[in-house]
């Protein structure tokens, strides 16, 4: 069966409506069973906000509201965060606007980490590297078994796989805090995590949010733009592949979306991925994703540079919370005063930034 990924363009007046129009021309509903319970990852990459960062309320509202309107029951869906030892959920979620949504609406909240059991769980089929990493057992949330998900993720670059969006939205709700042991092995991760979901999950879609793009070193520090587009798809691998088309990467150069293709886990060859909506053939952002910070040149000199032999004791050891202090230092108290906080006031004076302000 060819893969689809719908894509339309969209303005602050028409988004929710155009979210609506967006699912229904993929028919959604068809990879997400009504009986079931329906969970919506939101991503929080940042406890600021930060254009492209983060999930945004509109996407959110958009999804929910379509969800709802077609018949399925408030009580059955659920937002859910996980958390990280360096961003917040609890503050991203109010400084994002995503609770002032999941009010309105009068669905749950849950915070993965909060009163939820964590399972061990045994997949069927043979994972890349997980095992290894964590040959105690891969711990999995117990509510997840059995449930749909639909990932929220934004259009985004990323420093460590290029660019991020589906695939990456499942390396916090599924993992735990331990999940940094995983980044120098970052895109079998991802193909693993696909792996388990399509284990455990009764349906699988995703709907990322390109009204705002970021650009640069993600997921944090990017450059961000207005671009007006918002994708769906039920093949995490298609919708990813046709986003990296977009931001201007070849899809099957990007390490983890050509394992998932070559696995079968989905689509990220473009010629067999089918459109349905916009004509993209000539949309290119000229996106960067060779970029770095002082904080992912880092990162990337311990998790594949000539710090790599020291990678145990600096972040598995009880010496590790070095590591969150710094990029807590560096991303919240210097980058985002200094760089990105300018970046933001100039973002909210355009006609998104206003949409965000009114939630």
């Amino acid at each position: 069966m060819i893969s689809k990924v719908a894509v339309l363009k969209t303005n602050p007046q028409t988004v929710l409506e155009d979210y609506s129009r967006l699912l229904k021309s993929i028919d959604y509903d068809k990879f997400l069973p009504k009986d079931r319970q329906t969970a919506l990852k939101i991503n929080i990459s940042w406890h600021y906000f930060y254009p492209a960062c983060s999930s945004t309320p509109w996407q959110l509202e958009g999804v929910l509201k379509t969800l709802l309107e077609d018949g399925y029951e408030k009580n059955s869906i659920y937002a859910c965060h996980n958390r990280t030892v360096v961003v917040s959920a609890k503050k991203g979620e109010r400084t994002n606007k995503h609770i002032n949504v999941v009010n309105k609406y009068g669905i749950r909240n849950i915070h993965l980490y909060e009163g939820e059991e964590w399972v061990r769980f045994k997949p069927k089929t043979k994972l890349l590297v997980l095992d290894k990493i964590f040959p105690e057992g891969i711990y999995i949330p117990k509510r997840f078994i059995g449930h749909n998900i639909i990932h929220l993720p934004t259009m985004k670059t990323h420093v460590f796989t290029t660019m991020t969006g589906a695939m990456k939205n499942s390396f916090g709700g599924l993992l735990h805090e331990k999940r940094h042991y995983t980044h120098s092995v970052i895109n079998e991760t991802l193909v693993d995590l696909l792996i388990i979901q399509k284990e455990i999950h009764s349906g699988i879609f995703a709907v990322m949010d390109g009204t705002f793009a970021g650009d640069g070193p993600g997921p944090r520090c990017m450059i961000p733009h207005v671009k007006n587009y918002i994708l769906a798809s039920n093949d995490q691998v298609a919708i990813d592949a046709i986003a990296a088309k977009m931001m201007g990467f070849e899809p099957m150069s990007l390490k983890f979306i050509r394992l998932a293709h070559e696995l079968g886990l989905g689509c990220g060859d473009l010629k067999k991925i089918e459109i349905v909506g916009e004509d993209i053939k000539d949309v290119n952002f000229h996106f960067q994703a060779n970029q770095n910070t002082f904080a992912s040149r880092g990162q990337k000199m311990i998790y594949w540079g000539r710090l790599k032999p020291l990678e145990h004791l600096l972040l598995r050891t009880v010496i590790t919370p070095w590591s969150y202090l710094a990029s807590i230092i560096y991303h919240d108290w210097f980058w985002y005063n200094f760089i990105g906080r300018k970046r933001v006031r100039n973002i909210l004076k355009t006609d998104w930034g206003k949409l965000f302000l009114s939630y």
